[in-house]
């Protein structure tokens, strides 16, 4: 278990952009970050809808070329199943997405 949870750490990186989203029904908001937990830039709001999964989308990439990071680490609460499209999405666009269950939950 220990081994598994490092390994996980260890993939946050200085190049790391990492995002996490409070899942909704009709709204999600998500908050970016860097390695050290400092926030970066404004949160998004987001629909759950295509139109705001590609605002999300423009929302990410900004964020990586304002603060220089590479890649996403994706985290989200997995409510009900409302978070379905949002991971479809992030997996779709090859963004890594994880799951804040519980600590058994794989990728999503």
């Amino acid at each position: 278990m220990k081994y598994k949870t490092n390994q996980r750490i260890l993939q946050i990186t200085e190049s790391t952009l990492v995002v996490g989203a409070d899942i909704a029904k009709k709204t999600h908001i998500a908050r970016a970050m860097d390695l050290r937990g400092v926030e970066l830039g404004k949160s998004c709001t987001f629909e759950n809808t295509r139109h705001g999964l590609l605002s999300l989308l423009h929302w990410l990439n900004t964020l990586k070329d304002l603060h220089d990071k590479s890649n996403v680490l994706f985290g989200l609460e997995p409510t009900g199943h409302y978070w379905m499209p949002l991971a479809q999405f992030l997996r779709k666009h090859g963004i890594q997405s994880r799951s804040g269950q519980s600590s058994s939950r794989e990728e999503e």
